[in-house]
């Protein structure tokens, strides 16, 4: 599959969803990973309203949140390169029964009103959480680049905008819904709910087997296809090479599965999606903790829910939207641009002085929030091996959840000394990380962009 650049910059295509809702057998593993996604996205807020709600202080569920946070970020990038190197099914459900453990001591010792160390522990394992975003993007491209859809493969890109709505999808509903059952029912309904959620999910995703990428997956299509290119040129003469050829595709393939280095520490590029994907979750975890105190102030606590919801909705929209035009832009470009729009429209929320403005700031952000994101992952779908995209992707996620975690407790501390409008103030400075970052390391994600791809076709033995 060639790229073609010049002529027109971009060009809308309104149909280009088709091809991704006529892949039948990715139905299975996109509900499975759906499900798992309802349950990551009401974590940190469906946790802190189940302790609160039981009588817990605010600030145990503040440190329990955190602690999920913190695990997730130091856990979850490690199981996803064990997924890499030994496939999904072997690795997921452990992982997931380790979190589904913490789950079910968090909400057994609210139920009993138990101490608070408890709490701590479940918080910690449940941080073993694997992440279904980078395993579903990693199914997708599996199924694209192995060439096993033929002509009626979507484009990579229109695959990461449409996995981009499902993760708007889950990240607009699941925490209300959360915070509705526990209460409506009980305190632990919400998360209880969001538990079971995860199991169904995970039993769907190991059931899928058909559609799962195996160790080294790349490196042995390209050998083998180098292997077959060579048995047609040389004819019978050539039978020891190909031979010699496909034991060097078993021995890749093989190698693939060896632990190696972490990604972190070996790609550069991996290296500043992560510290942009930090700035986001920062200034978005204040500006969303600001936006719930600027609402107290207001006297209207429910309008912070509209307000998210209502981002959340249109961030939706333009990740929908943004799939449907192919920009002949260079990626490296795209993500400058893209990082760009963000930090520039979030940054105007040190206008915010009032609940109009506020609206306005976080609709005008939401609508470039999801191209940015989509820009990042075919950034780094691009810059790192196909066989190591799920640890890539969780690394990405991995960074929000540290300035997720940062961003809270920072817009805690200015609220309390100085007001809620200094908050506003301060996540300017760190939407503008963003694009600073994106600027200055322009050069070295551009020198990591791998070559463009070739779909190795499926060949009959």
């Amino acid at each position: 599959m060639s790229r073609s650049g010049g002529g027109n910059v971009a060009k809308v295509s309104p149909g280009v969803y088709k091809k991704v809702l006529r892949v039948r057998e990715a139905y299975p593993f996109d509900i499975a990973c759906l499900l798992m996604r309802f349950f990551g996205s009401m974590l940190n807020i469906g946790v802190v309203t189940m302790i609160t709600l039981s009588g817990y202080s605010f600030l145990t569920a503040g440190l329990s949140s955190s602690l999920i946070a913190l695990s997730i970020f130091v856990v979850t990038p490690r199981v996803s390169k064990r997924i890499d190197e030994r496939g999904q099914s072997a690795v997921v459900p452990k992982a997931a029964a380790v979190s589904l453990l913490g789950l079910v001591v968090l909400i057994a010792n609210v139920a009993l009103h138990g101490p608070v160390w408890p709490l701590f522990v479940g918080a910690l394992l449940v941080g073993f959480f694997p992440s279904p975003q980078a395993m579903a993007r990693a199914r997708w491209t599996y199924l694209i680049r192995s060439g096993r859809l033929g002509e009626t493969a979507p484009d990579l890109r229109t695959m990461f905008s449409y996995e981009s709505v499902l993760d708007d999808m889950a990240f607009i509903f699941s925490p209300s819904i959360s915070i509705a059952l526990a209460a409506a029912i009980a305190p632990v309904a919400g998360m209880v709910c969001g538990g079971v959620a995860f199991a169904v999910g995970v039993v769907l995703l190991c059931s899928a087997k058909g559609t799962e990428p195996y160790p080294g997956w790349s490196q042995g299509e390209a050998a083998g296809s180098a292997a077959d290119v060579v048995g047609d040129a040389a004819g019978e003469g050539a039978a020891a090479s190909k031979g010699a050829l496909a034991e060097g595709a078993a021995a890749v393939a093989s190698a693939a599965s060896v632990p190696s280095k972490s990604l972190l520490a070996t790609s550069s590029a991996v290296r500043v999606l992560f510290v942009i994907y930090a700035f986001a979750g920062s200034f978005l975890g204040l500006f969303d903790t600001a936006t719930v105190s600027l609402s107290e102030d207001l006297n209207s606590p429910d309008f912070a829910g509209a307000v998210l919801m209502a981002s959340g909705a249109v961030s939706m929209t333009a990740g929908f939207l943004f799939g449907m035009v192919r920009l002949r832009a260079p990626l490296p470009k795209q993500l400058v641009v893209a990082a760009c729009a963000v930090g520039l429209s979030f940054g105007t929320m040190f206008l915010i002085d009032s609940a109009p403005t506020l609206m306005a700031v976080a609709l005008l952000g939401a609508c470039t929030y999801a191209p940015l994101l989509i820009v990042a992952n075919g950034v780094c779908e691009r810059a790192v091996p196909d066989a190591r995209l799920t640890e890539a992707i969780t690394w990405l996620n991995a960074g929000y959840t540290c300035g997720a975690a940062f961003g809270p407790t920072v817009a805690g501390a200015l609220i309390d000394t100085f007001g809620t409008m200094a908050s506003f103030k301060v996540g300017t400075l760190l939407c503008l990380g963003m694009p600073l970052t994106a600027i200055l390391c322009y050069r070295v994600v551009k020198a990591s962009i791998l070559p463009a791809y070739t779909v190795v076709e499926k060949r009959e033995m």
